[in-house]
């Protein structure tokens, strides 16, 4: 460009500055990340959100604290704990007891899939994952019962042992499933809350009926 062979910059300009990137301060916790912490600090904080999902159940109110940070890990806790109690109640010495587990294993989480299912077709506001954790922690109170059943069953089986099995069974029924339609009544359509209702009453029923004719070999 011979234009600009005229063009010339004047010493008196001075050319200073610094070529930096300004940093703002940040404090040391906006570094921390739940990779950074110890494996023992990971286990306790997972352990006290369980435990405090266990507390809204056996205290059941309308909340929405089983539907934020859901999570599975409760529910397959009761779960495993209901099978092993449940496996080795079958009449026929030859059974192992391992066709029990497997039976548990289906009838929950297959059960509580035909209802998350259900209840989405019906217009339910709340995830797949979400509806899952509620059903799953609310088996808490049947597990409970079927723990006093095999305490029971310990001293005989009579009509006064089913008595008894009978009443805690069926008080364990109502309040999973109160606690389970607390946490999910809200997110159902007024008019559909009946439809969504009944199969987790069944759900229940099931699981309760199992527990309330189980008799050890």
């Amino acid at each position: 460009f011979p234009g600009l062979a005229d063009v010339s910059i004047s010493q008196d300009i001075p050319v200073e500055g610094e070529i930096t990137v300004p940093v703002g301060s940040h404090s040391p916790d906006e570094d921390y990340s739940t990779l950074d912490e110890p494996v023992k600090d990971t286990i306790m904080r997972d352990l006290k959100a369980v435990g405090k999902k266990f507390v809204h159940v056996m205290y059941p109110r309308k909340s929405s604290a089983l539907l934020r940070d859901w999570d599975l890990w409760g529910p397959l806790v009761l779960c495993v704990s209901l099978a092993l109690m449940l496996q080795g109640g079958s009449a026929d010495s030859k059974d192992d007891g391992g066709p029990q587990f497997a039976e548990v294993f289906v009838i929950i989480w297959f059960g509580a899939v035909v209802i998350t299912v259900n209840s989405k077709l019906l217009g339910g506001t709340i995830s797949f994952f979400q509806s899952l954790c509620v059903l799953g922690y609310c088996v808490l109170p049947l597990t409970v019962a079927m723990l006093v059943c095999r305490l029971v069953l310990l001293a005989g089986a009579g009509t006064v042992s089913f008595i008894i099995r009978l009443i805690v069974v069926g008080a364990m029924f109502g309040w999973s499933t109160l606690a389970s339609t607390a946490f999910l009544a809200d997110s159902q359509p007024p008019n559909r809350k009946a439809l969504v209702v009944y199969p987790i009453f069944l759900f229940y029923f099931v699981i309760s009926w199992m527990i309330l004719t189980f008799t050890p070999q």
